[in-house]
């Protein structure tokens, strides 16, 4: 308020309309001097919802000592609504190095719907992958996001997955852990009894199922009754025979074939 006469003004009381508006920190009596201004503080804590208006007075020595302004404001409800997840947290167990695990998160609006604003996780070993916020879940709807752990180093992983939404319990913390387990590098060794017949050397065959169909695997002729083979892979299971080669390049038939489990991981 602004004193725009040329003798000072004393503003004596202030009146308040409703009990949705009230002043602030202002006591009077206060003087104000001509050409300077005063600022009334005025606080709206609606008890309703909707629109809400009221006047407020000011009453001064001023020639017209009665000022009435008018006020008005919104009250909104609180947002009653909830995010429930499920579960809680996430354990993801024994994971290889650099290989990847995926577990459900389900998020739920309760009592109104519930829109997501944020989904942070506090190490890059964890991911949400696919999942873009701002993502709006209707009232008594779920949603389920995929939980990705990938570890890059061997050890015990762990982070904390922070959702951000508009809902009353908000923001919602996952606590994530996992364990990644270095790679270990397989292979099967493989050894024979020599033919009995003059051979310049051996053939290795592998297959996947029982009974072939077979692959050569060793890129050269192998002159010894031992073979490595290090091309396998965890948790696989393998089945190889062995031939005989001659001077005049006959392969000999086929040896019983044996069967080679490769431990996991």
């Amino acid at each position: 308020m602004k004193n725009v006469g040329s003798q000072n003004v004393t503003i004596i009381a202030r009146r308040k309309g409703n009990k949705n508006f009230s002043f602030g920190t202002f006591s009077v009596p206060v003087t104000v001097l001509p050409g300077a201004s005063v600022q009334l503080p005025v606080n709206f804590a609606p008890i309703i919802a909707g629109n809400v208006k009221t006047t407020i007075s000011i009453i001064s020595s001023a020639p017209t000592p009665k000022l009435l302004i008018n006020v008005s404001g919104t009250g909104v409800n609180a947002n009653t609504a909830t995010l429930a997840v499920s579960p809680t947290s996430l354990n993801f167990g024994n994971v290889t190095v650099g290989s990847t695990a995926n577990l459900p998160i389900t998020l739920t609006a309760m009592n109104g719907p519930v829109t997501i604003s944020s989904a942070q996780i506090n190490s890059s070993e964890f991911s949400l992958p696919g999942f873009v916020v701002p993502k709006t879940i209707s009232t008594g709807q779920s949603l389920t996001v995929t939980a990705a752990f990938t570890p890059k180093l061997a050890g015990t992983a762990s982070a904390n997955l922070v959702l951000t939404s508009d809902a009353a319990n908000s923001p919602n913390t996952v606590p994530l852990t996992g364990v990644g387990v270095a790679v270990i590098a397989h292979n099967v060794a493989l050894t024979w009894n020599a033919s009995q017949d003059v051979v310049i050397g051996y053939d290795v065959y592998r297959a996947a199922t029982q009974g072939g169909s077979y692959t050569k695997i060793n890129p050269v002729l192998d002159s010894s009754t031992s073979y490595t083979d290090s091309t396998v892979k965890s948790g696989t299971t393998y089945y190889y025979v062995v031939t005989a080669i001659d001077a005049n390049d006959v392969e000999s038939a086929r040896s019983n074939e044996v069967q080679a489990v490769v431990p996991s991981p």
